[in-house]
């Protein structure tokens, strides 16, 4: 009996003594890290949503930037608006009109520097008009200070000498650049000799060089 009441009253020590642990630990706040987070998640789906809402946003504007650019490309360079049969009336795509637009480029660019050979010729002619204007002005007042100073004293026989001059002298640079192996080849050469030999500039250096030899033939 005696062993009983002892069992029996170290049982409700025991039983009183985890009553009072698990009220002590009902009490207690919760500090782990999952209750930490569940406060927390709220916070950082709001932040990657602004994120991820600033990035579609920015990646929106950059390809709005570049089929703005490819659109302009279209409107400015106008084998774009041309149609192309080989692709029918599809919408032309962003190789396509990048392509057409180096073409276009390269195109200007040889047009620029023909452009640019060809004011330079007009600028040798022009140079060389000045010239011949100042002589004719000189040889004009000369016959005016003195209209009868040489008169009748050329002969036609001076005359052809000098014509005669002038043609064997464009005769050689003609023959030597000439080629009669075919028609169209005897064409393209004529066309080059005359840009070449016959110039004002060319023209007036061989009536110079013609009129000293013959001046020097008869004094």
């Amino acid at each position: 009996s005696a062993l009983f009441m002892e069992n029996a009253r170290k049982s409700s020590i025991v039983s009183r003594a985890n009553s009072i642990g698990s009220t002590s630990a009902s009490s207690v706040p919760n500090t782990d890290d999952e209750d930490s987070d569940y406060h927390q998640e709220p916070y950082k789906e709001s932040y990657k949503d602004r994120r991820r809402r600033a990035h579609t946003q920015a990646e929106q504007k950059r390809r709005d930037a570049i089929k703005k650019g490819y659109d302009d490309l279209q409107a400015i360079v106008p084998t774009c608006e041309q149609q192309d049969f080989s692709i029918g009336s599809q919408k032309l795509s962003k190789a396509i009109v990048l392509q057409k637009t180096i073409d276009y480029i390269q195109f200007l660019h040889k047009e620029k520097k023909k452009q640019e050979e060809e004011v330079s010729t007009l600028r040798k002619d022009v140079m060389a008009l000045k010239i011949m204007k100042v002589n004719y002005e000189q040889i004009v007042k000369a016959h005016q200070d003195n209209p009868n100073e040489g008169k009748d004293q050329v002969s036609d026989e001076v005359k052809f000498n000098v014509f005669q001059g002038i043609m064997d002298s464009l005769f050689q640079s003609f023959n030597a650049s000439i080629s009669v192996t075919s028609f169209q080849e005897l064409s393209a050469c004529v066309f080059s000799w005359i840009e070449e030999h016959c110039k004002p500039q060319t023209l007036r250096d061989v009536v110079i060089g013609v009129l000293h030899q013959v001046k020097s033939q008869l004094y």
